[in-house]
């Protein structure tokens, strides 16, 4: 019920011109289809979390299928969340030390950041990384002078 209330609400700021378009963030494939069958204005854009680890594979050709821009936060991992200081993560190992990511990465002479951000885009999204350092802005932006292969897009699977 919020979800219907708050959709009206922001397609009304659409039809004053108050803003251009709509965007979602934190919903599943039940959440974005409850949207786009009560809704007049579908969303431009869905972000959610997402990485390797978590692919959201579903909800992301869900969203191409219906014209939604899927954007990833927390595209590298997050391995930066409090509750993760406690021991490695679910995978057991951090994303950008995975030694499989770490091979592609070789392979195409880039990090694994710029791998993953690769990935992101070959599978059909963007993605929001955050740095505050210079040279890895830099690094992040770098992503497309290269392409993945489908072996090494298995990788990622």
């Amino acid at each position: 019920y919020q979800r219907r209330v708050r959709g009206k609400a922001m397609e009304a700021l659409v039809d004053e011109g108050l803003c251009k378009s709509i965007g979602i963030s934190n919903f599943n494939l039940m959440q974005v289809r409850e949207i786009l069958e009560n809704s007049r204005i579908k969303p431009a854009v869905l972000q959610n979390e997402s990485h390797p680890y978590l692919h959201e594979k579903d909800l992301r050709d869900y969203c191409r299928i219906h014209n939604i821009a899927f954007q990833a936060y927390s595209p590298l991992g997050s391995g930066d969340r409090p509750w993760l200081k406690d021991g490695p993560p679910w995978s057991g190992v951090e994303l950008l030390q995975d030694e499989e990511l770490k091979k592609v990465a070789t392979r195409h002479s880039k990090s694994v950041a710029q791998v993953v951000l690769r990935w992101h885009l070959q599978m059909g999204g963007c993605a929001a990384a955050k740095s505050v350092t210079p040279s890895r802005i830099a690094e992040n932006i770098d992503i497309f002078d290269f392409e993945l292969s489908a072996d090494d897009m298995k990788v990622f699977d």
